[in-house]
Order: structure tokens, then sequence, then C-alpha cells
């Protein structure tokens, strides 16, 4: 497994969700194996921070863009509405 650079994660915004969420959870395989000194550890919980920020922004707007089906009377779908109209 090669070493992701800091550069990778700090050009976080451009990432989609599943590749942002593979350098977080090899950032997190490393800090986990205590082989890592302090400061890169430091400098890899940075970038796992951020990361983690953009896959929950990623998230919440797959969610805003979710629909339900309504369904009318007799159980038929008639129409979606937005997930957070309730």
């Amino acid at each position: 497994m090669s070493e992701t650079t800091d550069d990778s994660a700090t050009e976080s915004s451009d990432l989609n969700f599943e590749d942002a969420l593979r350098q977080l959870e090899q950032i997190v395989r490393k800090l986990e194996s205590g082989d890592v000194p302090l400061d890169k550890s430091i400098e890899l919980y940075s970038q796992g921070e951020k990361l983690r920020g953009l896959c929950q922004q990623r998230l919440e707007a797959a969610q805003a863009k979710i629909e339900k089906i309504t369904l009318d009377r007799d159980g038929n779908p008639k129409g979606v509405t937005a997930l957070d109209a309730d």
C-alpha cells in the first residue's frame, strides 16, 4: 500500500464520496497500526478530519435529494415529495 501524500487529502473537495471514504479508511488503518510517528499522526488526523467532513457533506447532499413516494387512499403511488417536506 502506498503512502498517501499530504496533497491528496487536502485536495479533497475534488473527491467523490467513495474516494474520500477510501482515503479516510487508509488514514485510520495507518493511525491504528501505531507505527506512525507522533508528528505524522497529527498530520494524518487533520487530513482524516477534513475527509470525514467531506464525506458528511456528500451524505447530507445525497439525503437532501432523496425523495419519498406518496400514496393515494388506495395505496397507489401518486407522486413524490422531498424527504424533508414533512
